[in-house]
């Protein structure tokens, strides 16, 4: 029963945190309150942490013995998982607009974008040239890079479930707003892992 509750939690916390941010909501706030929507990204923020915290606290309490261990030579992959999303983590913050990201931006100019760029364009440079979604890649590489218990197992699997069908309803909305020119770069760059653009390397080193 205290797994069944963590996974509940997860999955409720996921759903919010993708509604909340979603199209239809936004502009339904932005309607309704239009003289203080900008205080809308940095308030989401804050409520996403604030109900996080005592999501985490509980799967800790849930600490059991170790399934997964990475010991001995094993301990290599999860200095690899943890390397990877550094880069992912780290190239991303490079191309995206922290202080959009914060919310801090939308403060500041009184308005606000559905991408993490200064002037609301589709930025498709750098990191974002060899996937699509380089947060959540480095997101789903650092969720294993630990010793994991029944309660951190089934936390990761949410969670990996959560970046896949969140990043499916994000590129929904990206579509809406890009049309063509966001369909075509999902045809030319890979969603969180960088396939077409080692391909294209690959192609490029024999020609």
């Amino acid at each position: 029963m205290p797994y069944i509750l963590l996974v509940i939690l997860w999955i409720t916390w996921c759903t919010l945190h993708s509604a909340l941010i979603s199209l239809t909501v936004t502009n339904m706030f932005q309607k309704k309150f239009p003289n203080t929507f900008h205080f809308y990204r940095i308030v989401y923020n804050l409520l996403a942490v604030a109900s996080l915290l005592p999501i985490l606290l509980y799967a800790s309490s849930l600490k059991g013995e170790p399934i997964i261990a990475w010991s001995g030579a094993w301990r290599i992959i999860p200095l690899l998982l943890g390397l990877t999303a550094l880069f992912f983590f780290v190239a991303g913050a490079r191309r995206y607009d922290l202080p959009q990201f914060l919310g801090l931006r939308q403060i500041k100019k009184s308005h606000t974008c559905s991408v993490l760029t200064d002037d609301c364009s589709l930025d498709t440079k750098g990191i974002l040239s060899m996937v699509r979604h380089p947060w959540y890649s480095g997101g789903l590489f650092i969720v294993w890079a630990r010793p994991m218990d029944l309660a951190a197992i089934l936390t990761n699997v949410v969670i990996c479930a959560y970046f896949v069908v969140g990043t499916i309803l994000e590129e929904r909305k990206l579509k809406m707003l890009f049309g063509q020119q966001y369909a075509d770069y999902q045809q030319q760059v890979s969603m969180f892992l960088p396939l077409k653009w080692a391909c294209r390397m690959f192609r490029q080193s024999r020609g």
